[in-house]
């Protein structure tokens, strides 16, 4: 049975101490009597019955040697002290006991020295005396502080760091497909090698983090440097050309002819709006990859949404609508017309800018687009003109925005189609943009998009990688449904935001939402506020201990542990650059056990630093002069010019399509 502490059983043990250090101080006075016994007979203070109790003592044998008898007194003392119960402070701690133990231990001992000192035997005696009682008292007091010690070891933490730390994956799991980041974390107060492996690409990586927390240096370059060492085919996004186009080049002139990496050599291609010198032409409206009218209207959709992004809130609008279907009508036009000649996004804008009654008679000709197009009709044939400005107008003035003789010569030409993960011709495709023009070039740019993602989600394609750093720039009609479903033809997704805030302002709530909660593997670097929150309750909780310290007439400690978040929102909103949370996705035949992350990646800055400085440029791809980009330019005006008058003069001439003609 265990014996219960009672107020009786308290008061028991310190009667027992007490006597137990008095018969330790009663022994060191008779010490003081049997070794001064000269000094005490000169005071006077010796009795016959004081000197054979000594006697009577000396036949135990504790005078036997000089310190036999102080060393049973401080032992008594040191027992004594072992059942005391001090009252606990913070205050004290080991190192003043020390302090104390030491100098009591020097004085009480150091004394033997004096008496041999040559003096007057009175005068050593009460020095000797005085300096054993100081260094008595001073083990005495040395022994109650090591008694009042609070001996549980609190976290004095500021922001409880170390509390918040857990163990992180420390082996280098690799495949065929992974992307593998060397890291540095904290656990148990020691640092640890660890790696975050993301080895299933395909199920979608989203990489988040405020302005300069290392998004692109730490990890977005790393994702396209081990896919093109892996193999894959390319698409990717430069917002600010030509940072990752410079670096996806180089990696291809590494790689790209190896083929040890590549089974058949992959081809490299890049389109920058600013400098066509340097880029390549591609069609965005490819009429190999439009297989019907609602592939009109997705692309429609994009290029209205792109140039509009507050519209994207309002889908469903009757003017939003009217907008998206008058502009399918004339992309499923020039689709159709003439075996689909004329199919690009020059002539698109250019045919939206003719007169209404030519536009609507040339458009009818087509009976898919006529049921579109109705609507719009009715409304010129009404004298409608403010529903028709409406409809139309503010589809035409953005569409307005992006006539350019550079776009133009870009768009219009052919060099190459976007089937990127083609098994037979792989491509290492760059689209650049630039962030002071990103409001005209966007729209563009996410139409090529909408373009490799229609053509990449089906069977039989190699694997390939998309990379879209700062995602909210561009609309990508249906990303989260394209994330959902690509795993299978293994299409790995990554895309870099700033802050999920920026991404439902680009997206809208829901769609921002939807987008978050489908990327199976998340890094996270700095972040604040609604979206840290989201992401920290996301992680989940860990077992964290916790100590408190109550102060009455008693100190006392209190342990325990709680489920405590395992990255608060504090912490994600204090990381520092290079520094990134988050969890991974595993595999049913290579599964993961410790999925969440948090740490530092482990850049070799000297190394990265060499092989940029021996970066060659992005390749010149043609000799272009400025008179041969504004030739174009005219060049599309008068084939659309030309165009309609010939539609318009054959609908005149066959009388099976001349009631088709809008007349007012």
């Amino acid at each position: 049975m265990s014996t219960l502490r009672t107020g009786e059983n308290d008061q028991g043990l310190k009667k027992v101490t007490d006597l137990t250090r008095a018969i330790g101080i009663a022994l060191l006075i008779t010490h003081f009597y049997y070794y001064c016994y000269g000094a005490f007979e000169d005071w006077g203070y010796n009795t016959d019955l004081t000197d054979r109790f000594l006697n009577s003592l000396s036949g135990t044998g504790i005078y036997k040697s000089f310190h036999t008898s102080k060393l049973i007194a401080l032992g008594l003392l040191t027992i004594s002290l072992l059942g005391a119960r001090g009252k606990k402070g913070e205050k004290y701690n080991y190192r003043m006991a020390l302090c104390y133990l030491s100098m009591g231990m020097l004085l009480y001992f150091g004394s033997y020295y004096i008496a041999g000192l040559d003096a007057k035997r009175t005068t050593l005696a009460l020095w000797y005396m005085g300096t054993t009682v100081m260094g008595f008292i001073l083990c005495m007091t040395g022994g109650t502080i090591l008694s009042r010690i609070i001996h549980l070891k609190v976290n004095h933490q500021v922001f409880n760091t170390e509390n918040e730390t857990f163990p992180q994956e420390q082996r280098l799991l690799a495949n065929e497909y992974s992307v593998n980041l060397p890291t540095v974390f904290q656990h148990r107060g020691k640092r640890h090698k660890g790696w975050i492996n993301i080895i299933n690409p395909f199920r979608a990586t989203l990489v988040m983090g405020s302005p300069g927390s290392g998004k692109t240096y730490f990890v977005i370059q790393h994702f396209i440097r081990q896919h093109m060492e892996k193999g894959f085919s390319m698409f990717i996004y430069d917002y600010k050309y030509p940072d990752l186009t410079t670096l996806a080049y180089n990696q291809y002139l590494k790689f790209g002819n190896n083929r040890k990496y590549y089974n058949v050599t992959p081809q490299f291609f890049s389109i920058n709006f600013d400098q066509p010198e340097y880029s390549h032409g591609c069609n965005c409206l490819d009429i190999s990859a439009m297989r019907d009218i609602t592939d009109a209207g997705e692309s429609a959709r994009t290029i209205m949404l792109g140039l509009n992004p507050e519209w994207i809130e309002k889908q469903g609008d009757f003017w939003v609508e009217s907008s998206v279907n008058f502009l399918t009508a004339i992309i499923w036009f020039l689709c159709k017309h003439e075996k689909g000649r004329y199919c690009s996004l020059p002539h698109v804008v250019e045919l939206a800018q003719q007169p209404y009654d030519k536009l609507f008679s040339v458009l009818r000709s087509e009976p898919e687009v006529e049921v579109l197009i109705a609507p719009f009709v009715n409304a010129f044939l009404n004298d409608a003109r403010n529903q028709l400005e409406g409809q139309v107008a503010s589809a035409t003035i953005a569409l307005s925005r992006l006539s350019s003789p550079q776009l133009y010569y870009v768009l219009s030409r052919d060099d190459f189609k976007m089937d990127i993960a083609n098994p037979f011709t792989p491509k290492i495709v760059c689209l650049g943009n630039n962030p002071q023009k990103s409001n005209v070039y966007g729209p563009v740019i996410s139409l090529y998009l909408t373009l490799v993602t229609r053509i990449l989600n089906k069977k039989g394609n190699r694997k390939c990688a998309l990379v879209i750093d700062e995602f909210p720039t561009l609309y990508f009609n249906g990303i989260a449904s394209f994330m959902a479903t690509v795993r299978s033809n293994r299409v790995a997704t990554t895309i870099g935001v700033q802050n999920v805030e920026q991404l439902k302002l680009s997206y809208g709530n829901e769609a921002g939402k939807m987008i978050l909660n489908m990327a199976g593997n998340i890094i996270c670097g700095q972040l604040k506020g609604e979206a840290a929150r989201h992401l920290s309750e996301g992680f989940g909780k860990i077992l964290q201990t916790r100590e408190s310290i109550a102060h009455s007439e008693n100190v006392s400690v209190t342990k325990s542990k709680s489920l405590e978040y395992a990255i608060p929102q504090s912490t994600i909103s204090a990381l520092s650059s290079g520094e990134f949370v988050g969890s991974v996705a595993d595999n049913p035949d290579q599964e993961i056990e410790q999925k969440l992350f948090h740490a530092k990646i482990q850049n070799d800055h000297a190394r990265l630093a060499r092989e940029e400085k021996q970066f060659l440029p992005p390749p010149r791809i043609n000799e272009i002069k400025q008179g041969q980009v504004n030739e174009n330019y005219v060049r599309i005006k008068k084939e659309v010019t030309d165009l309609v008058q010939r539609q318009l003069e054959k609908m005149i001439l066959n009388p099976s399509l001349k009631h088709l003609l809008v007349k007012k």
